[in-house]
């Protein structure tokens, strides 16, 4: 007998079967990641009985049945949110861990670093110490904000690397999210015309394909919008609000007040007679007891508000950019989780109220609906984090700066610092600092921090990375 041949061939099975079991523990780790990670992406629903809620979240909501436009409120969302409300909106808590689950691997892959534990790791670490499960967990467009940034970037920056079927997905999740919300499309738009600028210097790193890919995205989010607004209202138009929404915002700096003093009572203006009794604060007047409602609110005056607003820009300059400046800076470092979340909610509960009947029971019994819900603690947490990892992200892309060198992971550093930037001017100046705004976005930041440090403690960051004039 071949004694040499039979232990050949026992090794061989033995080998052949240490590697299929790998496998099989391998696909099951995979299998348990799946389902695991979005149950606690959605876990704060799930502890509240009842998706999470927002003052805002009726007006999504009564898009389909009410068949007309009102500021700031995206017919798009408002349909996804139809989509899923004879699931009482578990559909869309679906959809939104399960695209937040997807496009987080993704990044992980094309940053070589898809292994199932890795993924695990830092999903956990974002669950644990950002607003993601919140954002996730919540029936609203701010969970579409961070998620379209890191969409955008990888179908523009890593094309070659997913295969034709996910860039189809990027492209769809991309325009979708575009058409959410009004911010969130200009975000992307200037991360796209920033790439464009760039490109003449960064032609290797910045390939011509992935921005034409990007900024079609942009424009295919855009005709979503204008579509359905047609669809639901008649009028293909952009959804208003835009000037309002301004004017609250120079209100609050006192540039309105100033405006009314200079050209009182010559122009006429429906708030002549209430210049010396405006409210301190933009959230007052749009949507406290002022004298908005009086004068009929942006039906009433939504055109008087785009008058005020944009000619007090040509008046008052100076101010006007001290101010932007200044709202700037400040919607940087609001990045606390949870605002809206425990306040009262009259007009979403009067939304579901009036539309979705069968859904009073439930809603009435959440935790949300309780005042069971407070961010005292968790903002221990979360705000140090977002603020940490926003220092982070400019120490990355310093470091890269100072060496010269532009690789994958400074392109998303910058990337992802932009959008920070994009996103504290536009809802700072237009809207107003607010927590919610920031904490929508920062975790991103939270996210690439991670991956950093992971590459860098693994051994994975490569020194010899080409350096570039950067």
């Amino acid at each position: 007998m071949d004694f040499t041949h039979v232990a050949r061939a026992t090794r061989k099975f033995a080998i052949n079967t240490q590697i299929l079991r790998a496998r099989q523990a391998n696909s099951a780790l995979i299998r348990a990641i799946a389902i695991a990670i979005p149950l606690l992406l959605i876990a704060p629903a799930i502890w509240n009985g009842y998706p999470l809620l927002q003052f805002d979240t009726g007006g999504y909501l009564a898009r389909w049945y009410e068949g007309y436009l009102v500021p700031n409120r995206s017919t798009v969302f408002g349909l996804y949110l139809h989509f899923g409300q004879g699931s009482y909106f578990w559909i869309n808590l679906g959809i939104q861990a399960l695209a937040t689950l997807w496009i987080l691997q993704l990044t992980l892959k094309v940053f070589g670093m898809r292994t199932p534990l890795r993924i695990a790791a830092i999903s956990l670490a974002l669950i644990a110490t950002t607003a993601l499960p919140w954002l996730a967990s919540m029936l609203l467009t701010d969970i579409f904000a961070g998620l379209a940034v890191l969409s955008l970037f990888l179908l523009v920056m890593h094309g070659d690397k997913i295969s034709p079927v996910e860039k189809w997905l990027l492209f769809a999740f991309t325009s979708f999210a575009a058409a959410t919300h009004s911010a969130t499309l200009g975000v992307l738009l200037g991360l796209c015309c920033a790439g464009w600028m760039v490109r003449p210097w960064q032609a290797a790193r910045l390939p011509a394909i992935g921005l034409f890919r990007g900024s079609l995205a942009i424009v295919a989010g855009a005709m979503m919008l204008l579509t359905a607004n047609f669809a639901l209202s008649g009028q293909f138009v952009w959804t208003p609000g835009g000037g309002g929404v301004a004017f609250g915002r120079m209100l609050q700096d006192g540039i309105v007040a100033r405006y009314l003093n200079d050209h009182c009572p010559a122009m006429k203006f429906k708030l002549c007679p209430y210049r010396n009794e405006l409210p301190a604060t933009a959230d007052a007047f749009l949507w406290g007891n002022s004298m908005f409602n009086t004068l009929g609110r942006f039906k009433g005056l939504n055109d008087e508000m785009g008058f005020i607003a944009l000619h007090s820009l040509a008046e008052y300059p100076a101010w006007q950019a001290e101010a932007a400046l200044a709202a700037t800076a400040q919607q940087l470092v609001h990045v606390a989780s949870g605002e809206g979340t425990t306040a009262w909610l009259g007009h979403t509960y009067g939304i579901i109220e009036r539309y979705l009947p069968e859904q009073i029971k439930p809603m009435r019994a959440a935790r949300q609906q309780h005042w069971n819900t407070s961010f005292d603690a968790i903002n221990r947490v979360h705000v140090p984090v977002a603020l940490g990892s926003m220092l982070a992200l400019l120490a990355i892309v310093g470091h890269a700066f100072w060496r010269r060198r532009l690789d994958d992971m400074t392109l998303l550093a910058a990337t992802v610092s932009l959008a920070l930037l994009g996103n504290a001017f536009i809802c700072g100046v237009i809207s107003g600092p607010h927590d919610r705004y920031g904490a929508r976005l920062v975790w991103i930041a939270t996210f690439v921090v991670l991956i950093a440090a992971v590459r860098y403690f693994s051994g994975d960051d490569d020194p010899d990375t080409e350096l570039v004039s950067v």
